[in-house]
């Protein structure tokens, strides 16, 4: 049966519905447009509390590279603002609706709840690291707003962060404040071809010893290089971007050659050709095939990830891309067994790192923690702040663990 779906129209109404809800031990799912519901473990929940009509840009100041949107707000129409300005959001947010399978248009409360972040992470930072302020309301039907109200028991905790990247789990987002920053005037890419995994990590690691600024280094073994390149390649391509002024490009392309070893075959595309590469590998698209396949995101020291992947794909059969240097790992596996969930746990164990699954099969995620599983410490310090911001457990129940 459908859950009945709360659409409060202002902070105010929301702020009244959790009361209630509290008021009647109702749990609740929290939603922007649910573009991301697919993540995660089964919501455990009566209702839903949306916050797609709490909508609009509050303030945009240009010249302060600020801008205060409602929780709800389409991040196209946030795009269309910023881009009449000749600026962006910095960490390059990811849309993984066709890895997904979803419709329906992103909205910045969805993107802040799920530090949804791209290529440019690495040298960037992630959503929450461009997150200035937040309003939402807690578990007790109180409307926080960060730097005014503090409540006892998260003394000394950044709201802001706690908030990027929740998931819904510790309040409803109604309003979000964060920094944007200038377009690059254009960009381009090196693809270095016939590049073997071990040998990219060392490339990209030179490149980025390097003053060059590259603002993007991801590498694909040849299948998938043959997709992203959108024509058949014979050995795997390490991507390097560079964006900027004109001027400055190709004395940093320069740059980056030679301090690469001799006798590479290197590729030049150009803005256009390097635009829809790094879109495709934001957004995941060599494994956005309208299946359930698992699709695994593995967030590693970058010198590890060609170790991860061969130790995985040693046991099970798939695919693999690299991002963020190869510090984050793209896994498509064809078991989806739990013994396939169990590799990849035990190696995360071995190696270091955190993964979460990002595709699977209802049935999958039902039996799978679908989160990186928290130490005993941090999984008390999250109960703590969980019970001082949500003490009736209302919020999106199980999503983070199963």
């Amino acid at each position: 049966m459908a859950l009945k779906i709360l659409k409060p129209a202002d902070e105010f109404e929301a702020a009244q519905f959790i009361t209630e809800a509290r008021s009647q031990g109702t749990r609740l799912e929290i939603r922007g447009n649910g573009t991301k519901r697919a993540i995660g473990n089964k919501v455990t929940a009566e209702k839903v509390i949306s916050s797609s009509a709490i909508s609009g840009i509050v303030q945009y100041d240009p010249a302060e590279l600020v801008m205060v949107a409602k929780a709800g707000t389409l991040l196209s129409e946030i795009d269309k603002a910023l881009a009449k300005h000749k600026q962006m959001h910095v960490f390059e947010p990811a849309n993984y609706s066709k890895l997904l399978g979803t419709s329906g248009k992103q909205t910045i409360g969805g993107i802040a709840a799920s530090n949804m972040s791209g290529p440019r992470r690495y040298v960037s930072g992630a959503a929450r690291d461009s997150l200035l302020g937040v309003r939402f309301v807690n578990g007790h039907g109180e409307v926080i707003k960060n730097g005014g109200q503090v409540m006892k028991n998260v003394t000394g905790l950044d709201l802001v962060k706690l908030m990027g990247g929740s998931w819904g789990t510790l309040g409803f987002l109604t309003e979000v404040s964060f920094k944007v920053f200038p377009r690059a005037e254009t960009q381009i890419t090196l693809a270095i071809h016939n590049v073997s995994d071990s040998e990219a990590a060392k490339i990209m690691a030179s490149a980025m010893a390097t003053s060059a600024d590259v603002t993007g280094a991801a590498h694909a073994p040849a299948d998938i290089a043959s997709q992203l390149m959108k024509a058949p390649v014979k050995g795997g391509i390490t991507f390097l971007r560079l964006e900027g002024l004109k001027e400055t490009i190709s004395v940093r392309r320069d740059r980056i050659i030679k301090s690469l070893e001799k006798g590479l075959d290197i590729e030049e595309l150009d803005a256009r050709a390097s635009s829809t590469l790094w879109k495709a590998i934001r957004d995941v698209l060599p494994f956005a095939d309208q299946s359930e396949t698992p699709v695994w995101r593995i967030s590693v020291a970058p010198m590890n990830g060609p170790k991860i992947a061969t130790a995985i794909l040693g046991k099970l059969d798939g695919q693999v891309f690299y991002d963020w240097q190869g510090g984050l790992v793209w896994l498509r596996l064809y078991d989806v067994s739990d013994a396939s969930a169990q590799t990849v746990r035990s190696t995360i164990a071995e190696y270091g790192g955190y993964a979460t699954l990002i595709r699977a099969s209802e049935t999958v995620r039902a039996s799978t923690s679908v989160f990186q599983p928290e130490t005993a410490a941090i999984a008390a310090l999250s109960g703590r702040i969980k019970e001082a911001v949500d003490p009736d457990n209302l919020f999106n129940i199980g999503k983070m663990r199963t």
